[in-house]
């Protein structure tokens, strides 16, 4: 079997920024408006009145200082409090097809490959704009691809999956330059009316090019292994789906955005994690003390502090375990790939690094690569 190598990556970062600042005072100009329009059945006790949220709050919660979206009007409109899109017709490019194209361009570059040397595109993340046709499929028409391509979706762990997917595609001979793409609107999905998780998301799109070891034109990262796991929990959770109207839930339902128990995921998730990482290191038979990097998902700093302690046996410096979540917040399956791409160039010819993601499902991938140069 051929061994795979990723050799190019490639980042689109959406030019609107949110500051934790702004975003308090829409959701306290929300809260207000929402604690008047209902002032009288607050104060019959038949509604609960909506708290102010703050900077500090959100930074002791997530380690977040702001967030890059597709739209901010809508989102700091205490009368509207989502992004706002304009329609666009059938034979226009899709929002995510539009992100997609430029952080591939961007990770083809980075591989010295061209558009038409790709033969298979798997779009992995964690919502879709439509059903079908699949986006992938739009994807590689806009980008001038070849082969085959497809959607997947495995929430936050989408993009690790999908590179094990890939990964294994390039081994059997299924394919011989593929391209992992993420481009998540997690602003289009997060209830920014509620104060407990106003604050995590943002958007972003990952690309990642996957093929042959030995075909690669410059330096790569030897896939040396990659391993998946999932587990069933309803902890976190979005029930929006092409049922909704046939179950008559076409009205304004909290649980058709992003929900989650949080202290539960907290709880649940991170002895998972942990317990993956080890397993996988050990099953390779790779040492903490061999491990140069962590790029680790990007939902919250205090969890990324847990996971880097149990692998490592100690605190990892900022170095070891590079946090981008400040910048980006929380993007689901993209977050993990924006620190491998932007912290890993300075590693050296056999340098050890693990990707690691987790989220809905529950879902934990990771993928252990080796430099090469």
């Amino acid at each position: 079997m051929t061994p795979p190598a990723i050799t190019g990556t490639g980042v689109f970062t959406p030019p609107q920024v949110i500051t934790n600042d702004e975003l308090v005072m829409a959701f306290n100009a929300y809260a207000d408006l929402f604690n008047a329009q209902n002032a009288t059945a607050i104060d019959a006790g038949d509604v609960e009145a909506k708290a102010h949220s703050s900077t500090d709050f959100i930074i002791s919660a997530s380690g977040i200082h702001q967030r890059h979206v597709m739209d901010k009007s809508g989102i700091l409109d205490p009368e509207i409090m989502h992004p706002t899109f304009a329609p666009r017709a059938d034979d226009m490019p899709s929002m995510m097809a539009e992100m997609a194209l430029s952080a591939c361009r961007d990770a083809l570059k980075q591989a010295g490959r061209r558009a038409d040397e790709v033969d298979l595109i798997i779009c992995a993340a964690s919502n879709h704009e439509r059903a079908y046709p699949a986006i992938a499929v739009e994807i590689q028409e806009l980008l001038g691809a070849g082969g085959f391509a497809f959607d997947m979706n495995v929430a936050c762990s989408s993009a690790t999956f999908g590179i094990q997917a890939a990964a294994d595609m390039v081994r059997a001979g299924s394919a011989r330059c593929a391209i992992v793409v993420s481009p998540e609107i997690c602003s289009a999905h997060l209830e920014w009316r509620d104060r407990d998780c106003h604050f995590i998301f943002g958007d972003v799109c990952t690309a990642v090019v996957v093929e042959p070891s030995e075909a690669a034109k410059g330096a790569k990262f030897d896939i040396l292994s990659t391993r998946c796991a999932t587990q069933f929990s309803n902890n976190i959770r979005n029930n929006n789906g092409y049922l909704r109207r046939s179950r008559g839930q076409m009205e304004d339902r909290r649980d058709m955005q992003f929900m989650q128990e949080g202290r539960k995921v907290f709880k649940e998730v991170l002895p998972m994690v942990s317990d993956h990482i080890h397993d996988h290191l050990e099953d390779e038979r790779i040492t903490a003390d061999a491990l140069k990097r962590l790029w680790l998902h990007q939902a919250n700093k205090s969890m990324n502090d847990f996971i880097g302690r149990k692998v490592l046996g100690r605190a990892p410096s900022a170095e070891e375990q590079p946090n981008i979540l400040q910048d980006y917040a929380n993007t689901s399956s993209a977050g993990s790939i924006i620190a491998f791409s932007k912290y890993s160039d300075d590693m050296g010819a056999g340098d050890i690094g693990l990707i690691c993601s987790f989220g809905a499902g529950y879902s934990v991938g990771s993928v252990i690569l080796r430099r090469e140069v």
